[in-house]
């Protein structure tokens, strides 16, 4: 379908101006939207290049096959042969390592990628990674609510995205996870960023996912035009899309997610946090020049705000899916009420209206005041005390992986994702249904995502008063002083 027209921002008049509850200033230093669009036809061709001709190497279960045959052979779980026997799914990332030394093109892409680039400095680097984890609960909070659900925005990027059923209400979770493990892993330490680390691997792995899905999109389109408007939508996975996906994690949290929930990251933070993702992009085939500074960076993200989110019915329904698929469920155990307003409260009532995400009540906008309270407690406490900063560190690392990918049974991912090709586009997948949420209510009382605003409320509402007493009584001692000297 046609991307619906929202009124485009006037690029020629510089001055403040209003995209989706956003001020800022736009200068001639900003992308106009004319220039962004030409990077929906470029794409990370290193990687492309690479996946062709291992592809001829060590040609994947559909080789050979027309596109229709080879999808129905396709599930979650990999190709299934005549037999009913399941096929090992191929690990690219292990592929590209045996088959470097023996092709150029896959040489070509296995060199770029454990290249160091001149501008990585390792220490600035450890630093970034520590900023995610001394604002973890904001931060991830961030990623779910704006970065993802407020990134379904962008109409054309969604028109890909559509097209995997990946968002389903049924497996929107377990991708929400899979992608928590990168997060995670980019930020673990500083050895798992490096080449050879888990972070270092899932962020090439991703990369090659991304060629993948490409690669299929385009070759069912070039055999039915009508399942992909390459012109109108560009390249599946193109650059614009990469540096809007880098964009979400680094610049949208820095300027846009943290201050909205009262929490502004110090100059330093922010300069290791934008040197941190500037290197997962360069790992990841995305153009980095963006955020060589902490001004281009935010440059950046505000002409992506101008010209890239362009809501359609399909962002819509994906954005609900997020909620249906992640309410009520371990560990969060979250209400679709209170992640209605968590979506309300970073995105801003227009494009969240424009979502189609049901207005909240306003219990749960209080609710999520309770929860900004508790970070901001947590964020000075952190500022304030190293020690404390170093302790709670070690322990959110502990916590999160246990819970959110260890544990299964309290809601986590239960196994370790080697980003496969799993979510396979067809032919079906051009419109994907938006889920209905189905489970019984459940107590704030109970331990959750909800209880713990409730918790953060009361705490915040306790040094608010006890504030606005002390400096009553301050201001009444003072009075008095000045009377008696009198």
């Amino acid at each position: 379908m046609p991307l619906e027209k929202w009124d485009p921002i006037d690029a020629d008049t510089y001055g403040w101006k209003e995209r989706w509850g956003a001020k800022f200033y736009w200068t001639p230093e900003h992308h106009r939207p004319e220039e962004l669009e030409k990077l929906i036809h470029t794409y990370d061709t290193v990687a492309a290049e690479a996946l062709d001709r291992l592809d001829q190497l060590v040609p994947p279960p559909y080789s050979g096959k027309s596109v229709d045959t080879n999808i129905r052979e396709h599930n979650i779980e990999g190709a299934i042969k005549p037999d009913g026997e399941k096929k090992e799914r191929r690990d690219l990332y292990e592929l590209m390592a045996k088959y470097a030394s023996e092709d150029e093109k896959i040489g070509r892409f296995w060199e770029s990628v454990h290249t160091i680039p001149e501008w990585v400095d390792w220490e600035q680097i450890e630093r970034g990674q520590k900023v995610f984890w001394r604002y973890g609960g904001p931060t991830l909070t961030t990623l779910t609510f704006m970065s993802l659900l407020g990134g379904m925005g962008s109409g054309r990027t969604v028109e890909t995205l559509d097209r995997t059923g990946g968002f389903s209400a049924k497996v929107v979770k377990r991708r929400l996870l899979e992608t928590t493990q990168h997060t995670l892993n980019v930020h673990k330490d500083l050895a798992s960023i490096k080449p050879g680390g888990d972070g270092f691997v899932n962020s090439v792995q991703v990369r090659l996912l991304h060629a993948t899905v490409r690669q299929r999109i385009l070759a069912m389109a070039k055999e039915r035009p009508d399942f992909y408007d390459v012109e109108t939508y560009g390249v599946p996975v193109n650059d614009l899309d990469c540096i809007g996906t880098i964009n979400t994690f680094s610049s949208t949290v820095v300027w846009l997610g943290l201050p909205r929930q009262g929490i502004y990251m110090r100059d330093g933070e922010i300069r290791d946090f934008i040197a941190l993702w500037r290197y997962v992009a360069y790992i990841m085939g995305t153009p980095d020049e963006c955020l060589a500074t902490p001004k281009s960076a935010k440059i950046m993200m505000e002409s992506l705000l101008a010209s890239e989110i362009n809501p359609t019915r399909s962002s819509g329904v994906l954005a609900n899916n997020i909620i249906t698929g992640m309410s009520g469920t371990p560990p969060t155990f979250s209400s679709p009420g209170f992640m209605a307003a968590q979506t309300y409260w970073l995105n801003g009532e227009q494009l969240s209206a424009a979502l189609h995400i049901p207005k909240p009540a306003m219990w749960y906008n209080t609710l999520v005041l309770g929860q900004c309270m508790l970070f901001i407690i947590m964020a000075h406490l952190n500022r304030w005390f190293a020690s404390l900063d170093e302790y709670n560190i070690k322990m959110l690392k502990k916590i999160l992986y246990h819970i959110i990918l260890h544990d299964k049974a309290k809601g986590g991912l239960g196994y370790t994702t080697r980003f496969n090709f799993k979510y396979v586009p067809h032919y079906d997948r051009m419109n994907t249904e938006q889920g209905v949420y189905d489970l019984p209510a459940r107590s704030v009382l109970k331990p959750g995502a909800e209880r713990t605003a409730l918790i953060g409320l009361v705490m915040g509402t306790g040094l608010v008063s006890l504030g606005v007493i002390g400096t009553y009584r301050v201001g009444k001692w003072l009075s008095r002083s000045a009377m008696a000297i009198r």
